[in-house]
């Protein structure tokens, strides 16, 4: 048992660090927001640009899948790595993949645009387009990750593991030699 904990360490270690790739592909991918400023007199006011445009829902939507393909791929090499699978094995992907999404969306933020959207606009100038901060708005977007995990394990274990030998009884009760 102590050797399952200690890969299951391991595992949980190195599936949230898979999140700083994760982080670094939501930030390059996802589209970006269009704001734009205004000035009436001292104060600015910070509008988007399309107000029918989806590309906060593309935002959404690039983490959700990236973290899917994340988590397909690390169940995969969890798998490869120890096909016998494991209770504790389990719980660190899943531990993993949260603390690795959680990485990856803070990390996506701190690449992306500032924050500070007033300070931005005032940089560009009135009118001009400028991108809005990265922003994970679905924070069950953060579960994809653990969840593609657990459900890809499960197939691969399912479908690939060793199996248990079956042990049927003889005919008329007799239990085999």
């Amino acid at each position: 048992m102590a050797k399952e904990i200690r890969e299951a360490a391991v595992v949980a270690v190195a599936v949230a660090l898979g999140g700083v790739l994760l982080g670094v592909l939501w930030w390059w991918l996802a589209p970006r927001v269009p704001l734009v400023g205004d000035a009436s007199g001292d104060a600015w006011v910070v509008y988007l640009k399309d107000s029918e445009g989806e590309q906060s829902i593309g935002v959404d939507g690039t983490f959700t899948l990236v973290a899917l393909g994340c988590g397909a791929l690390s169940a995969l090499a969890v798998f490869l790595f120890r096909r016998r699978g494991g209770v504790p094995l389990v719980v660190a992907l899943a531990v993993g993949g949260l603390l690795g999404s959680v990485l990856a969306w803070r990390l996506g933020v701190w690449l992306g645009p500032s924050q500070d959207v007033i300070a931005q606009a005032k940089s560009v100038g009135k009118g001009v387009t400028f991108d809005a901060p990265l922003k994970l708005n679905a924070k069950g977007a953060l579960l994809a990750w653990p969840f593609a995990a657990l459900v890809f394990h499960l197939g691969l274990t399912a479908l690939f593991g060793p199996r248990d030998p079956e042990e049927w009884p003889a005919p008329g009760g007799q239990q085999p030699r």
